[in-house]
């Protein structure tokens, strides 16, 4: 997929954990302790389960998942980046596997709440977990743009995937490697230099 410059793109829709977070999830314990085999999807994985087996793993992920939103720290250069994008009068974005209360969480944690509208938040239960694309495509309605206006932001194959199938622009960051280069359009280390991309005129 062909991008324009990322300093024209106006509409960013941004992973939350391992994106602009120091991503600190330990999902081998996570899923030693809930009981999911190594390799199954986490949130998939649950929903096959007797409702109420489900709901008590789901309870046991929400407040485990409340005690990293509390201690969060931003990644290099995330609040920068979106402090830009903010002032310039972007529209932002979270897509997240997480939970949208705990989303907000974080964002208050890192300084960053004030640059998202509620409505803008999506969580695991405000759209399908990505890899599946509804949640962009959530966006593109809202926003009444085309899907190649947007550019998603992830620090995963999931979100690169979420971002392929649903025809945006895709950002991977804080990877130092690319596994899924067919479905990248750009990659920096960081959002430090994700930075230095969107402000050409700045430098």
């Amino acid at each position: 997929m062909t991008s324009r410059p990322l300093h024209r793109h106006h509409h960013w829709v941004f992973d939350m954990d391992g994106t602009l977070t120091v991503g600190v999830h330990d999902f081998p314990a996570i899923r030693r302790e809930l009981e999911i085999p190594a390799g199954a999807d986490l949130l998939h994985h649950l929903e096959t389960l007797p409702a109420a087996e489900r709901d008590a793993k789901h309870a046991w992920l929400l407040e485990h998942e409340r005690a990293l939103a509390l201690a969060a720290t931003a990644a290099s250069g995330a609040v920068e980046l979106i402090l830009t994008l903010a002032q310039r009068g972007c529209r932002l974005g979270i897509l997240t596997r997480n939970a949208k209360e705990l989303a907000h969480i974080t964002l208050e944690a890192i300084g960053l709440a004030d640059c998202f509208a509620h409505a803008d938040v999506l969580g695991r239960d405000e759209a399908p977990p990505k890899p599946h694309p509804g949640g962009l495509q959530h966006f593109a309605n809202r926003w009444a743009q085309a899907p190649d206006e947007l550019v998603m932001v992830g620090d995963s194959s999931m979100d690169m995937a979420c971002g392929r199938a649903a025809g945006t622009t895709t950002v991977l960051v804080n990877a130092p490697d690319n596994p899924c280069p067919e479905a990248v359009d750009w990659h920096f280390s960081d959002c430090q230099a994700l930075l230095t991309r969107v402000t050409p005129a700045d430098r």
